[in-house]
């Protein structure tokens, strides 16, 4: 009863404060049915509150191991968390959990029930749900993209790895963009080059931009991409 009287209150939290500004940045946090804690932050767009009947898209970022713990100021280091926090303005919304398990792949069942109750208690557009990932986050995107093909409309993965088998379970429909540092010696740059010639054989809409003498930390320019966000904008699940 108190976990429910817990969950009510969250929304009305998260109702509230989107009607005092035009946007903001959330911290918070939510306890899933399966007893994982996430912390995250939600970010609403200027004019949210403008149209109560307008409904807009939503971003969802997996953070990078680095930025695993219990801070959420950890996830601020990169990505849209620290474009947001230098004051840039994104058209959607922008949910960024954190993963508590410093040393443990992402819970992307957990990940999914949080989305799911983020995008039923705002006014998200189901048909613009995107994806995107760094490092680690990379990896659980390209989970979450076999796991739950029918969810998003576009997905980003940067300096991810992930199975090659993977390739025949992701929805067609659902366009990519990899991003790779070619001197990257965490993730070597290999993992998304297999990957995308898999995907482009087997005839996926992909994008594959890699960076020239960037090593492990290629979401710098991939997140400073301003048509990375254009891309986005523009997918649309039919």
């Amino acid at each position: 009863m108190l976990r429910k009287l817990y969950f009510i209150l969250l929304c009305f939290v998260l109702q509230s404060c989107a009607a005092q500004s035009k946007y903001k940045l959330i911290d918070a946090e939510q306890e899933t049915v399966i007893k994982e804690n996430y912390s995250y932050y939600l970010y609403y767009p200027e004019g949210y509150d403008e149209n109560p009947e307008k409904k807009f898209p939503l971003l969802l970022f997996l953070h990078g191991g680095g930025e695993s713990g219990d801070s959420l100021v950890y996830v601020k280091r990169n990505g849209p968390p620290k474009l947001i926090k230098r004051g840039k303005k994104f058209p959607f919304l922008i949910l960024a959990p954190q993963n508590p398990e410093k040393k443990m792949w992402w819970n992307t069942r957990s990940v999914m029930q949080l989305l799911d109750t983020i995008v039923e208690n705002n006014r998200v557009d189901k048909k613009r749900i995107y994806l995107t990932g760094l490092s680690r986050g990379g990896g659980a995107a390209w989970e979450m993209a076999v796991q739950y093909p029918e969810k998003f409309a576009a997905m980003a993965v940067v300096c991810g790895m992930t199975p090659l088998p993977y390739a025949s379970w992701i929805d067609k429909k659902m366009p990519m963009w990899v991003f790779h540092g070619e001197e990257d010696k965490s993730i070597p740059i290999s993992e998304s080059e297999t990957m995308v010639s898999k995907l482009k054989s087997m005839g996926y809409n992909v994008k594959f931009t890699k960076y020239p003498g960037v090593g492990h930390d290629s979401w710098v320019p991939a997140y400073d991409n301003e048509e990375l966000y254009k891309w986005f904008m523009e997918q649309e699940r039919q």
